[in-house]
């Protein structure tokens, strides 16, 4: 139960690439260049719709984790009324879909994704929508009363006018654009948010562990599975790697355990929301962020002076 090679090689050749990657990147340059040019026109020429509820947008310019999830969840809470959209990436439905009520959770996470579960559990005052066309759940949200939305990952969805905050990893090897590189438009389109936050700068991930075990089995499905070194204790005696947002094979996993004489699967929190059921003991990594205080209260000027602005 590994990630396969194709999904191995892309996240060797975006987050660390050898030598024999670096000629390949700049073979696939001239497609990279093709692509962000093409992101580019997109941005600058589609019009842009306002709403009558301020909308933050919470987003990256590179693929793979940046801290997308555990952001939201910490705006979100501060609000009476908060509405989150997300696409709800890896779930097995379509369309638009309503993931919880102001904390009552109204499906299960193959209709929602395991992201969108993951903040739907975390937040019990708010509500979360996944849909593909994030108009259509913006609409159903102001209908509802919303009083602010949260964009998981909205920084892409150029027809939506909205207050952008881009997240940075700490590291970064590779900056060219897909296919080449892990960002999705040029670098210096970070330039189009209205706030850039850096890891380690201007956020800060801490983690603890929640029932810790003898000997711990690490099973996670998330983008560049090695962002979780730095918090991984040393009693961790096998991994299980998978795609991100993949769902899990009890019976491997049962496999594995037994024949690692494994005490319990140490996981995230967004592989915790798809294990429901499981038998296995489970050591949660619990995420929080640490974010600076001066961008919290520029997110919350926005958001408490928007209908001034209109």
């Amino acid at each position: 139960m590994h990630t396969s090679k194709l999904t191995s090689f892309f996240e060797r050749l975006f987050f660390k690439p050898n030598l024999f990657d670096w000629v390949l990147i700049l073979l696939l340059s001239p497609l990279s260049l093709i692509y962000a040019f093409f992101m580019l026109f997109r941005r600058l020429f589609t019009f842009k719709k306002s709403y009558p509820v301020p909308i933050v947008s919470i987003g990256n310019l590179t693929v793979g984790g940046s801290g997308k999830t555990p952001f939201v969840i910490a705006l979100a809470q501060k609000y009476d009324n908060a509405w989150i959209i997300s696409r709800g990436y890896g779930r097995e439905s379509k369309g638009l879909v309503e993931v919880s009520r102001k904390g009552k959770i109204l499906t299960d996470v193959f209709s929602s994704g395991d992201e969108a579960m993951l903040m739907a559990k975390s937040l019990t005052t708010v509500s979360v929508i996944v849909s593909e066309k994030r108009e259509l759940a913006i609409e159903k949200a102001v209908e509802n009363g919303a009083k602010v939305i949260f964009l998981d990952d909205g920084f892409n969805r150029v027809n939506i006018k909205k207050y952008e905050i881009l997240l940075f990893p700490k590291k970064i090897a590779n900056y060219f654009t897909f296919p080449a590189g892990p960002f999705r438009e040029f670098f210096f389109m970070k330039y189009f948010s209205d706030v850039s936050l850096y890891e380690d700068k201007d956020f800060k991930r801490v983690v603890d562990i929640e029932n810790k075990t003898e000997k711990m089995l690490l099973v996670t499905a998330i983008s560049n599975p090695e962002r979780l070194n730095p918090f991984l204790p040393k009693n961790i005696v096998g991994e299980v790697y998978l795609e991100d947002h993949a769902y899990f094979d009890v019976l491997k996993l049962q496999e594995k355990f037994i024949k690692l004489d494994a005490t319990s699967l140490l996981v995230t929190e967004k592989d915790e929301v798809k294990m429901e059921g499981f038998k296995f003991p489970l050591s949660v990594m619990k995420l929080k962020l640490q974010i600076k205080n001066e961008a919290l209260e520029n997110i919350h000027n926005y958001v408490e002076g928007y209908s001034s602005e209109r």
